[in-house]
């Protein structure tokens, strides 16, 4: 038997230590909070993405009363952004979160489906996604979905 450890690496900083357009785009990402529909969970979420021709594409989450009909913001987002922009790559993709009157103090990671759409995204446009996770007391930059999806089931998987 042999033992695999793996290891995500991912640097922990505050908003003062981002770049401008990282600070950019997690502002554009925390505005999208403001428009989610949460009406259930009461935990907004939003999601900004900078393309490879400069545009940014923003989105939320959006619930629904029969729970698996709704969206989360980073596949709002990424869909979106794929849509409008299929021949663009997604350069970096910021999110935030916002419960009880304020956005939440430690970063919010995506759930398990949206990392397999960021992965998708990677793999679809050759290019790592830089991701940025808000929080109000540190932010987290990860420099692929990788790092939070070891392991991960891909297309090559279906060769």
């Amino acid at each position: 038997m042999k033992n695999i450890d793996i290891v995500a690496n991912i640097l922990v900083c505050d908003y003062n230590e981002l770049t401008e357009t990282q600070k950019k785009l997690v502002d554009c990402a925390k505005d999208a909070c403001k428009r989610a529909y949460a009406p259930y969970s009461q935990f907004n979420v939003g999601a900004a993405a900078l393309l490879d021709n400069g545009e940014v594409v923003s989105g939320s989450n959006q619930e629904n009363a029969a729970y698996p009909s709704g969206t989360c913001a980073e596949r709002t987002t990424l869909f979106y952004a794929g849509a409008k922009y299929p021949d663009n790559a997604v350069t970096k993709l910021a999110i935030a979160a916002y419960k009880g009157g304020e956005y939440t103090t430690a970063p919010t990671a995506p759930c398990g489906a949206c990392r397999q759409v960021i992965l998708e995204t990677e793999h679809r446009y050759n290019t790592p996604i830089e991701i940025l996770l808000y929080g109000k007391d540190k932010i987290y930059i990860i420099n692929s979905i990788e790092s939070l999806l070891p392991l991960c089931f891909g297309k090559t998987d279906l060769e």
